[in-house]
């Protein structure tokens, strides 16, 4: 059986019999209808994968890999917090009328802050052969993709400026076994601006060196403030095993562990309880065999098609119409 699956449940079980009540409590959620969305809660559960042995999709329902590893993009490629840029509509009951989610995300993501380690021939290792110097109109030094445009990194007052990602791509070829190559989006200057602060708010790579094999191993702990299990666990565990994958690949490492670590780990009661039960009842599937484009050594060229899944099998129907608190 998938070792999702063994760890969706064992979660479960554990929030239900174990977890602490809000209800009656003042909370900021509520549902469509105006009530406030109580939950069940435990406090930080931990799920561990290991990447080398299995891909983290769950079977008990099916997962849509393409549309999650869409959203991983929308914020760590496309840097965007436009749902007018996204292809799922997850993020619909969040937007302005000019589909912005606030400072949020994608946003933060595409800062560029000084990095004071940066160099000329620290950004050629770093990314691929068909990236350039050049100057942009302001007279300003830039490193850039000739095909695409894509600005990597701006040269002001003699140091480089790169956003998060590229930073972690940049450590990640020059000095992998740093142990600050990380990201996090959760702002304290521009929380006000944001539609929904920031759920899964930080990222951090360790790589390593394993015995016996030449290629060095990329590990990576996701953590999030809150987790609403029946409607997100699934989808965020996927999609940055996805990332993990590609930006291990493109950096000539092989994936190893995933940490998934949600702080307030809940089951919205009651209206989840039942979807929750059900899956309960279940009987999980071997994981499927998950595939990346191996051709792809740039991550900005990889799309939601570069992944696929072979061998997915559910073991029950769908889902639908879950109620999302707002």
């Amino acid at each position: 059986m998938s070792i999702a699956d063994i760890e969706f449940m064992k979660m479960c079980r554990d929030i239900l019999d174990n977890g602490t009540s809000t209800e009656g409590q003042k909370v900021r959620p509520h549902w469509p209808d105006g009530t406030p969305a109580y939950t069940i809660m435990k406090f930080c559960e931990i799920n561990r994968f290991d990447l080398r042995k299995e891909f983290p999709m769950l079977t008990l329902r099916r997962t849509g890999i393409k549309s999650a590893t869409d959203e991983v993009l929308w914020i760590w490629q496309k840097k965007s917090n436009n749902i007018n840029d996204l292809g799922p509509h997850i993020w619909d009951e969040w937007a302005d009328k000019d589909g912005s989610i606030g400072k949020a995300y994608g946003y933060q993501m595409g800062i560029k802050h000084s990095c004071k380690d940066v160099t000329d021939e620290g950004l050629v290792n770093a990314f691929p052969e068909y990236y350039e110097f050049t100057v942009n109109e302001d007279g300003e030094d830039i490193f850039r993709d000739s095909e695409t445009k894509r600005i990597a990194a701006v040269r002001k007052n003699g140091r480089w400026h790169l956003d998060q990602v590229d930073k972690v791509l940049y450590d990640l070829k020059n000095a992998p076994f740093g142990r600050r190559i990380m990201t996090t989006i959760w702002n304290p200057e521009d929380l006000d601006e944001m539609n929904l602060q920031p759920c899964a708010y930080s990222v951090t790579f360790v790589v390593s060196q394993e015995k016996g094999n030449d290629k060095l191993t990329l590990n990576m702990i996701l953590n999030q403030r809150s987790q609403d299990v029946l409607a997100a666990w699934a989808w965020n565990t996927c999609q940055y095993a996805v990332l993990q994958h590609m930006i291990a690949q493109v950096c000539d490492m092989e994936a190893g562990e995933f940490v998934h670590i949600d702080a307030n780990a809940h089951i919205y009661a009651p209206r989840h309880i039942p979807a929750i039960e059900e899956l309960l009842t279940r009987t999980p599937q071997p994981a499927p065999e998950f595939h990346l484009d191996p051709t792809i050594r740039d991550f900005y060229r990889f799309t939601k098609d570069s992944v696929s899944l072979k061998n997915y099998q559910v073991a029950g129907d769908q889902i639908k119409n879950i109620e999302i608190a707002v």
